[in-house]
């Protein structure tokens, strides 16, 4: 999975959901995409925060991204503090913002990945995580062959994605090389924000700004796996 800035809480649904989660570092950067940027709460509508970057080559991957020389988180610890003053768990989500967004990190993928360990390390999630280019044994392959090559160099006997990835694998695929593909459903409850209505896939920051750590530590063990739908049709 490829990292992004403070993911919503699906994001960790996921990484509790398995032994190994795998950090892609070695694939592009999407420009404009949501890998330094994301969305919370400001005045009942939804914002967006960006991690500015120093301009580079189209191609680059996200390990090769600069985070620009003068950001030092300051900015959108600024507009979360704006927004979630008055939130009932402030003090703690905004302590943990600080952790993740105030990192002396220039490299993007170093500094995703270390927010991203924060957060976990928070919620008490115990999942080992790596990064893709410190165990694939061929990093040339791409899309689905990267991650049955990956499974098999991690020796894994299952492969949990997301629901987006429905459309993306073959479970029979999967199955000929001896792994089982499933697919997470989060279970996402709503929770009180400031006001009505309910604003949803925000940044996980937006929930522990409601939320206790201890009410989200819970959420995100909540979700279902589900067989791949090749999997459903194999004997019929």
């Amino acid at each position: 999975m490829q990292p992004y800035i403070l993911p919503y809480i699906g994001y960790f649904q996921l990484i509790s959901s398995v032994d190994v989660f795998v950090l892609y570092d070695e694939v592009k950067y999407t420009k404009k995409g949501w890998i330094n940027r994301n969305r919370f709460l400001l005045n009942g509508k939804a914002e967006v925060f960006t991690v500015p970057l120093v301009k580079g080559s189209d191609s680059a991957t996200i390990n090769e991204k600069r985070i620009v020389p003068d950001y030092d988180g300051q900015s959108v610890l600024r507009q979360l503090e704006a927004a979630y003053s008055r939130a009932p768990h402030f003090k703690e989500g905004f302590s943990l913002a600080k952790k993740c967004l105030a990192q002396d990190e220039k490299n993007l993928f170093r500094y995703l990945n270390e927010s991203i360990r924060a957060v976990c390390d928070y919620l008490n999630i115990a999942t080992k995580i790596v990064i893709s280019s410190e165990v694939e044994s061929h990093p040339a392959k791409h899309g689905q062959d990267r991650v049955i090559s990956l499974c098999k160099d991690l020796k894994a006997t299952t492969y949990i994605n997301s629901m987006g990835g429905e459309e993306l694998y073959s479970g029979p695929e999967f199955r000929k090389n001896g792994i089982d593909l499933v697919f997470l459903s989060p279970n996402i409850a709503t929770y009180s924000q400031f006001q009505e209505p309910f604003a949803p896939r925000l940044s996980i920051i937006d929930v522990l700004m409601f939320l206790s750590r201890e009410t989200v530590a819970n959420e995100v063990k909540k979700h279902e796996l589900i067989s791949s739908k090749d999997d459903d049709n194999r004997d019929g």
